[in-house]
């Protein structure tokens, strides 16, 4: 048996159209068994536990995002609050009284009094000094 060419091209298009509108019907059939399953009380249970991994993630992720957040707020409050104690004029009297130096102590009361508070040196912190006092070592060793 042979077949010519024409009818070779008859069949190809043929099956052609009829895979085309086969394949269209079949996704469509498809698509609408899935989405009533989908919406359908049984398949809450299964999808929830398919998606368990997934929601775990997202959890994860969540929490580290809060936690970062968190820390950050809290240590930007912290230092604000630690800014707000150093700019505290009564802070250094408040010093000058736990050492028990007078005169520090009405020099800074007087200071305050007449606002002149930013003008008094203030003491240099202990990482103050020992950065001041490293030294730079040039030439062989």
């Amino acid at each position: 048996m042979e077949i010519d060419t024409i009818t070779l091209l008859a069949y190809a298009i043929i099956w052609t159209i009829f895979y085309a509108f086969l394949s269209r019907h079949i996704a469509e059939l498809s698509r609408k068994k899935w989405t009533t399953w989908v919406q359908s009380e049984e398949s809450d249970d299964i999808l929830v536990e398919a998606l368990q991994a997934v929601i775990e993630e997202i959890e994860d992720r969540m929490h580290d995002k809060l936690q970062a957040f968190q820390d950050s707020f809290f240590g930007s409050v912290g230092s604000m609050v630690k800014k707000g104690k150093d700019l505290d004029p009564m802070n250094n009297i408040r010093k000058a009284a736990k050492t028990g130096d007078w005169a520090s102590m009405l020099v800074e009361y007087a200071a305050n009094k007449s606002g002149l508070s930013a003008l008094i040196p203030q003491k240099q912190t202990q990482e103050g000094v020992n950065k001041s006092s490293k030294s730079v070592e040039f030439g062989l060793k």
